[in-house]
């Protein structure tokens, strides 16, 4: 069995004012993540929305000292970017389709995902969103150290950084043993 986690595809790593923005090169994923996600969603897949869900007066977090506040909780930066949003309106209330806040760069780190993924026999996790180099990155290394096959859509993850975003797809192919599709 097989699920999506999309990560992070909102205003502030996406819109041209976003905080901390991809800018041109993640709107240019756009349309393919959105495809991939309607597919899982209508074949009554798993999809995952994790979603950075910070506070910029966390003393404790790394994030704060390395980053502009960024999807910061209760702000219109968190929101969906694009299309993603109403897909993911039109489709909330299904039990395949879970949205849940994460305050580290995996979406594994302090949540709940390995568990709901396994009670659900998923054993392939394919991954969209951004940044390419950091959360995808995590990501797809905490699920390559928990067992999951790493499914990456390349036309459907970015990075505001170029070479970061190209070494990353490197390394998920050629040090994770992931499918690059």
């Amino acid at each position: 069995m097989k699920a999506l986690l999309s990560i992070d595809y909102t205003e502030d790593f996406v819109a041209t004012d976003g905080a901390l923005t991809t800018g041109e090169a993640g709107q240019g994923i756009e349309e393919a993540l959105v495809e991939i996600t309607r597919n899982f969603i209508e074949n009554g897949e798993f999809v995952a929305f994790a979603i950075d869900a910070h506070d910029p007066n966390d003393q404790y977090h790394p994030e704060n000292k390395l980053f502009p506040p960024h999807n910061v909780i209760g702000t219109d930066g968190r929101h969906l970017y694009g299309k993603l949003a109403p897909l993911y309106d039109a489709n909330r209330d299904k039990e395949t389709v879970y949205w849940f806040d994460k305050r580290h760069y995996s979406a594994f780190s302090g949540t709940d995902l390995d568990i709901r993924l396994r009670e659900r026999g998923i054993t392939e996790v394919h991954i969209t969103g951004v940044c390419t180099d950091i959360c995808v990155l995590h990501t797809a290394v905490d699920a390559y150290n928990l067992g999951y096959q790493i499914v990456i859509h390349e036309k459907a993850v970015q990075s505001f950084d170029a070479q970061g975003h190209e070494w990353a797809l490197r390394h998920f192919k050629n040090t994770l043993g992931a499918v690059i599709v």
